[in-house]
C-alpha cells in the first residue's frame, strides 16, 4: 500500500498550473496511465458517460483558444490538453439504447439482471433525482465526469506531473469548433471540462485551505 504522508504529499503538490515547461514534455507512458486512472474511475450505475479527447495537434489548440479565454497560456504550453466530454439524453437516458447494450456487452450482465438494473434506473431517473429533461440529465452526467478529472490530476501528482483544469470557456463556441474540426456529433456529447498537463515553470505559494474541523461534522 501507498504511504499515506506520500498521498497527502501529491495533494499538497498538485496546483492549478497556469503555465508550462514547454521544454518538458509527459511520457506516452506516464500519459496513458494517467488516462487509465481517469478510465477506472466510479460513475452512478458504472455508466461511464464519458470520453475524453487528448488535444495535441497546434492547428486545434490555436482554434480552441478562441472560445477558451481560460485556456490561452496552457494551450501554447502544455505537453498534453485533455477535453472531458460527457454523454447527453440520446446516451444517458434510462431506455436508450447505449444503456441496454453497455449492460449486456460491458458489464456483462444476464438478461433478468439487465431487466432489473434498468428499472432502477430508471425510477432513478424519474422519481429519486428528478432527471426529467436533457439539461437536468446533462448536469448529472457532468458530474460523474468530474470524477475522472480529479483522479487524473491526484494520478499526475503522484507522479509528478502538473496540472490545470479549465472551465473558462464558451461552451457553445467550443463544441462547435469540436464538431466542424473533430467530427464529434454535439448532438451526444456536451464539453464540460478541459483540463491541461504538463511541468511547472515557477513554483506556486503555499496551499491554503480551512481546517479540518470548518469543513467535516462527525455526529
Amino acid at each position: 500500500m501507498i504511504n499515506k504522508t506520500d498521498i497527502l504529499e501529491a495533494y499538497k503538490f498538485r496546483h492549478a498550473c497556469k503555465l508550462f515547461d514547454t521544454n518538458k514534455k509527459v511520457s506516452d507512458d506516464d500519459m496513458n496511465f494517467i488516462l487509465k486512472t481517469g478510465m477506472l474511475s466510479p460513475s452512478s450505475f458504472g455508466f461511464e458517460p464519458w470520453h475524453f479527447v487528448v488535444v495535441q495537434d497546434p492547428e486545434l489548440r490555436n482554434k480552441l483558444k478562441e472560445s477558451a479565454w481560460g485556456a490561452t497560456a496552457k494551450l501554447d504550453t502544455a505537453s498534453h490538453f485533455v477535453l472531458g466530454l460527457t454523454m447527453k439524453s440520446p446516451l444517458t437516458k434510462y431506455d436508450s439504447s447505449y444503456i441496454k447494450e453497455f449492460m449486456r456487452d460491458i458489464q456483462e450482465l444476464p438478461e433478468n439482471v439487465i431487466e432489473q438494473k434498468g428499472s432502477m434506473y430508471e425510477a432513478f431517473q424519474k422519481s429519486d433525482f428528478d432527471l426529467s429533461d436533457d439539461r437536468k440529465l446533462f448536469d448529472w452526467a457532468s458530474k460523474q465526469c468530474y470524477i475522472p478529472l480529479a483522479n487524473m490530476m491526484t494520478s499526475a501528482a503522484m507522479i509528478g506531473i502538473d496540472s490545470c483544469p479549465i472551465e473558462g470557456f464558451n461552451q457553445s463556441v467550443s463544441e462547435h469548433i469540436l464538431k466542424e474540426n473533430l467530427g464529434i456529433d454535439t448532438n451526444l456529447f456536451g464539453l464540460s471540462y478541459m483540463v491541461a498537463f504538463g511541468y511547472r515553470v515557477n513554483e506556486p505559494r503555499e496551499k491554503t485551505r480551512r481546517t479540518l474541523e470548518n469543513v467535516v461534522t462527525f455526529i
